[in-house]
Parts: structure tokens; C-alpha cells; sequence
């Protein structure tokens, strides 16, 4: 706002940010303040708490340090009960924190202070007060001195001083003796100082001491103005110097007393410093003041880590002092919203499921990808179990394999068993070459099941229901051809029948290739619009990824099985009305049997294939898959190879009454 606005002090917002920093690195969250009585501790006050506000820090309480003997009780009372270890002091030094706080053994054993730079003089108390200040902080500015070697002269002070002002400061600082002996008597009785007589000359006034950081930079802006003032008069035309305070700023950024000492004005127009993080310490009954134990630099004063202060002496309680509201929030939960007014006081409560949090006091819970779940104590995701039909992780699998192989070896025996004994009239009897399609549909039905087993992909997705829809619709368009044609034969064998010329093998060669080519087209039609295709499943179970199938079409895939259920059931229908029909090896019956298995298995299949997920439901269709094309195997050709292979006598043409 101000563009001729130099700023020689350093800025307290960057002491605040320092404090926040150093709160923020032990983890205090909960601390009380000490005010001055002046304008300057309230102000000081307000501007710390709201900062610390912004950045999760609260203000148990804020006390001033007033002269009211009356509050002092109360303030006794709200200290002793307080859980705040930590109190920052703010505003100009005292008296009345060490009346107050020698009152109160809690200070004395357990709370660390943090003070101002303007508190440097505490290092003066009275031995009876070093306990308070024991094991506290400072941040205190640091005195330029490469500036003050090239600023400053010699000062010289008369040995007798008649102003009142300089005679006490000549007093305080160098103890130089007053005439006025009630003074001395007060300084050495208050301070514990012993005044002597004065030098002839002393060397520097006490203003401009090395170790009064403000005093420096009150006499560099001095310099700096005047070195200013000078630099434009001898640009300047002398007699043309109006409107000069518009133009100075100029030199005073530029302004360098030697070459090597150049004022390096920032940005802001600030004279950057550096910040000395102090602690007092008691050695020896001594107090220790201003030992550096970090020293920061930079811009905004905040330093990236602070030193080590493990060490015990650093502490009054031999360690560093928890001071929060509430304990703090382990990763894996996060912070529970409560009445309190304070926002630092607050309960934990665990992460909801499928959520994690990775650090401390978490505010809320973060969502685990999708393909990543928490872990046990949910403050981190890891890989979801990927879950299929594994050959490698599912005794299942082999169990499967192995039957699926020694079925489909088995059908291959009974179909070369059939093959070898084709001219015999139980291989006759029914069209056998029907016989032979029914075996090898089963066969190529139990090798369908291992297009179910492994890790899918969108081949095997492809042809999983499609090529089982198939095997089974040639499988039971078969059956049904053969029901059909023991009913035309039982009809041909009246004389004069017009079925006779359905007797052939064209008729059920049509029935069969007809009634499969529409299942052929069913899938072909789902193939094309809408196929099946690899998914995951990451929401049904948790934890878990399902590679999995998806239909891809619905109505493809129940059209599929649909079809498939109403072959089986026109065929159930005309074997269970041909079933009593006399005829030689009338397989009427065994057709209907095996097509009651067949329905059987597939219809309890439904509501388990619905109320599964993953592999399970995976196994319920390989199961019913197995148990359809064993139940075909078995009730139609079991009997048969037993009659070929131990009833010969039994495998002969028997003439119809």
C-alpha cells in the first residue's frame, strides 16, 4: 500500500510462523498464552491465536498479566487445572510473570515456556525464579554484524552524566556509579548489581550494544536515511529538490555504505535476519541464557526440521511434553466431530470399511482405489485378492480336471464300443448314427469345462455358454429325433401306414440339424450384437477381485439356456409318452429318465447359480455341466454297453406281436 514504506525491524508475523512451526514439530496442539498488560501483549495475543487457529492449534486460555490482586487467585486455579504443558508468553517483559507463576508448582515442574525476543532480559531473575524459566524457548533476532563493523564509530559518554535518562542507563548497563546514592542502593538491593565509579570514557553506548538486536536496527534506518539523503543531493541539482520524498526510495534500496555491506533489501522491502531459537538451562544452580539450538533462515523463517531434543536436559520432565486436548488419532482412524469448542478436542473412530487414513489426527478417511483394499490396521490400501478358478491355488480345479477327463475318456470307450458292435441290433435299433452324434456331443461337453477353469479372458468368455449351449442342443435334439422316431415306428408297423416313409434317416438327420441351428443362431445373433466378455468384480465381496465373465447380453445368455430347457422339455414330454410303447431295445424310457436328470440338475442349478459370486458360481455350472452329460451318459448307454459286453445273448432281434 505504502511504496516508500521501508521495513528496518523484523516483521513478528514471521515469529508467529517460527512458533507455529516449532508447535506443529512436537505435536502441541493445546496451549495457553501469557499476555502483557500493554497494548502490545493483547495485540500480540489475538494475532498468535487466530494464526494457530487457522492451522489446527487451540487457546486453552489467554491470561493477562495485569496487577489485580484479586483475579490472581482464579488464574492460580484455571493454570493448576489446566492440560495446556506448553504457554507462549507475548508482549514486553514483566514483573508479574514471576510473581504469578512462582505460585504455581505445575510451572515450576511441568510447563515450558516460549518467549518473545523482547523477554532477552529474563535471564536477570532472581535465583529463586530459575525453575520457572528452566528448559524455555526463545526466539530472539539476530544482530547483523557484518553491518555493525561498518556502521558504527566509537561513542564516547562524559564520566558525569546530568541527564537522568543516561545516568540510569549508564547505571543499568555499565554500573556506573550515580550521584544519586539512593538509587545505587535500589539497584544493587532490586538487581543484584554493584555500582561503581565511572570509567573517564566507555566504549559504546549501551543503544548500540551488539546484543540489542532492535537497537541496531534502529541505527542502521539512521544511516541508511542519511547515507540516502546524501547519494541523491550529489545527483540531484541542488536547488531542484522538490517534491524529493517520491524520489528517495530509490536510493534507499540502493543505499551501501562500503562495497562488500551492500543493504539487501527484499521483495517487501524488509532487511531479511535470521531467527535464533534459544533455550535457557540450569547448570551448576546457574541459568544458562540464549544457548542456539537452531538457527533460522530464509524469507518466511520456518525452518524444514529442528534439531534433536531427545536429550533429557532440554526438558523439565526429562522428556518432551505431550500437550493436547485429546490424544492423538493413530492412522486408521480419523477425528470424531464433538460439541466441544475447541476443535482440538475430539474423540477417534475407526475408518469405514473400504477406507484408510495414513497419518495422525486425520480429519477424514481416504477411499482405497478400486483395485486396492485396507489393510488389517487400515492406515494403508494393498492389492485386492484377485479370486478365480485357480490350478494353482484350487483343489477344486483338479477335482474337476481329473473327472472331466475320465468322463470324456469313458464316452470315447462306449462310443468306440459302439463303433466296434455297430451291426448288432442294439446298436441298430434307434438310428446309431444318432447314437454316435449324442456321444460325441457328450464328449466335447465334458472337454466344455475347461473353458470355466483358469483366469478368463475374452476368448474363453466367448465361448464358454455358447459352446456348452451347443454340445447340449445337438445332445438333446438327438434324444428328441430319437423319441420322435420310436413313435413312427410304433405307428409304421400297422399295415397300410402312411409313416412308413418316414422311416428313413433323413427325417431324424432334419430334426437334428434343424433344432440345433437354432441354438447355432441364438448364439451367433448374442456373439455379434453384445458377447461376453472379461470383468471384474470389485464391489460383492470385500477385499476381493472377481475376474469373472460378464454375460454381456442378458437376454443372449438366458435365450441360450432357454432354448436349451425347452428341447429338454419337448423331449421329456414325447419319450414320456412313447416310454410303453412295445418294441425291441425301446430306449422310450431311458430318455425320459435321463431327460429328468437333465432338468433336474439344470433347474436346481438356477437359484444356487444366482445366490453365488466368483468361483463358486463358476463351480456350480461346471458342476451342473458334469452332472447333465453324466446323467445323459449313464441312463441312455450304460445299460446298452452292459448288454454288448456281458448279456450277448440279450443283443438279438426280437419280432414285435
Amino acid at each position: 500500500m505504502y511504496p516508500t514504506l521501508f521495513r528496518m525491524t523484523p516483521d513478528d508475523r514471521a515469529r508467529y510462523a517460527a512458533i507455529l512451526k516449532l508447535l506443529q514439530h512436537f505435536g502441541w496442539n493445546w496451549v495457553g498464552i501469557f499476555s502483557s498488560d500493554d497494548g502490545s501483549g493483547d495485540k500480540e495475543s489475538q494475532e498468535l491465536s487466530k494464526m494457530m487457529s487457522q492451522h489446527g492449534i487451540c487457546t486453552e486460555y489467554i491470561i493477562p498479566l495485569i496487577k489485580n490482586i484479586e483475579n490472581d487467585i482464579q488464574k492460580i486455579r484455571t493454570i493448576s487445572k489446566s492440560t495446556a504443558k506448553v504457554v507462549i508468553v507475548c508482549g514486553s517483559y514483566t514483573v508479574r510473570f514471576h510473581r504469578l507463576a512462582s505460585h504455581i508448582p505445575s510451572v515450576i515442574g511441568t510447563i515450558t515456556f516460549i518467549f518473545p525476543p523482547s523477554w532477552s532480559k529474563i535471564n536477570t531473575v532472581n535465583q529463586r525464579d530459575y525453575k520457572v524459566v528452566n528448559c524455555s524457548f526463545m526466539f530472539a533476532w539476530s544482530p547483523k554484524s557484518n553491518l555493525e563493523k561498518n556502521i558504527y564509530n566509537h561513542s564516547m559518554f562524559p564520566k558525569h552524566l546530568y541527564d537522568p535518562i543516561l545516568e540510569d542507563i549508564s547505571l543499568f548497563y555499565y554500573e556506573c556509579a550515580s550521584p544519586n546514592l539512593h538509587k545505587n542502593y535500589f539497584v544493587k538491593k532490586l538487581f543484584k548489581l554493584t555500582p561503581r565509579p565511572c570509567p573517564n570514557s566507555i566504549d559504546r553506548s549501551p543503544i548500540l550494544s551488539y546484543d540489542s538486536p532492535l537497537s541496531i536496527y534502529a541505527n542502521l534506518a539512521v544511516h541508511i536515511m542519511a547515507r540516502a539523503v546524501y547519494d541523491m543531493y550529489m545527483v540531484k541539482n541542488k536547488s531542484k529538490q522538490n517534491g524529493f520524498q517520491h524520489k528517495l526510495h530509490k536510493y534507499v534500496r540502493n543505499v551501501n555504505f562500503m562495497a562488500e555491506a551492500k543493504i539487501p533489501f527484499n521483495q517487501m522491502k524488509e532487511i531479511p535476519t535470521n531467527l535464533i531459537l534459544q533455550i535457557f538451562l540450569l547448570k551448576d544452580n546457574s541459568l544458562i541464557a540464549h544457548v542456539p539450538i537452531s538457527n533460522l533462515q530464509g524469507p518466511d523463517f520456518v525452518p524444514k526440521t529442528f534439531p534433536n531434543m531427545s536429550d533429557p536436559r532440554f526438558w523439565k520432565t526429562g522428556k518432551a511434553p505431550v500437550s493436547r486436548c485429546s490424544d492423538p488419532c493413530l492412522p486408521g482412524s480419523r477425528k470424531k466431530i464433538s460439541f466441544s469448542i475447541h476443535k482440538c478436542c475430539y474423540g477417534c473412530v475407526s475408518c469405514p470399511e473400504g477406507e484408510i487414513s495414513n497419518i495422525s489426527d486425520s480429519e477424514n478417511c481416504m477411499k482405497c482405489p478400486e483395485d486396492e483394499w485396507p489393510n488389517e490396521k487400515k492406515d494403508r490400501c494393498v492389492p485386492k485378492l484377485v479370486e478365480f478358478l485357480s490350478y494353482t491355488d484350487d483343489t477344486i480345479v483338479a477335482v474337476f480336471s481329473s473327472v472331466s477327463i475320465l468322463c470324456c475318456l469313458l464316452t470315447g470307450l462306449i462310443l468306440g464300443i459302439f463303433i466296434h458292435y455297430r451291426d448288432t441290433p442294439i446298436v441298430k435299433a434307434n438310428n446309431r448314427n444318432l447314437s454316435y452324434l449324442l456321444l460325441v456331443s457328450i464328449m466335447l461337453s465334458f472337454l466344455c469345462v475347461f473353458l470355466f477353469l483358469g483366469r478368463p479372458v475374452d476368448v474363453t468368455c466367448m465361448l464358454r455358454v455358447t459352446s456348452f449351449g451347443v454340445m447340449f442342443s445337438v445332445a438333446v435334439s438327438s434324444l428328441l429325433a430319437k423319441s420322435i422316431m420310436v413313435c413312427i415306428a410304433f405307428k409304421a408297423t400297422k399295415p397300410g401306414s402312411p409313416w412308413r416313409k418316414s422311416m428313413g434317416a433323413k427325417l431324424p438327420n432334419g430334426i437334428t440339424c434343424v433344432f440345433s441351428l437354432i441354438q447355432v443362431i441364438i448364439c451367433v445373433n448374442w456373439l455379434s450384437t453384445n458377447p461376453p466378455f472379461q470383468d471384474q468384480d470389485t464391489h460383492s465381496y470385500q477385499g476381493k477381485i472377481i475376474i469373472q465373465c460378464n454375460e454381456g447380453s442378458v437376454i443372449g445368455f438366458y435365450s441360450v439356456l432357454g432354448y436349451m430347457g425347452l428341447l429338454a422339455a419337448v423331449s421329456f414330454i414325447i419319450a414320456f409318452l412313447a416310454r410303453t410303447l412295445p418294441d425291441s431295445f425301446n430306449e422310450a424310457k431311458y430318455i425320459t429318465f435321463s431327460m429328468l436328470v437333465f432338468c433336474s440338475v439344470w433347474i436346481s442349478m438356477i437359484p444356487a447359480y444366482l445366490s453365488t459370486r466368483g468361483k463358486y458360481m463358476v463351480a456350480v455350472e461346471v458342476f451342473a455341466i458334469m452332472a447333465s452329460s453324466t446323467g445323459l451318459l449313464g441312463c441312455i448307454f450304460f445299460h446298452k454297453c452292459y448288454i454288448i459286453l456281458f448279456k450277448p445273448d440279450l443283443n438279438t432281434k426280437i419280432v414285435i406281436h
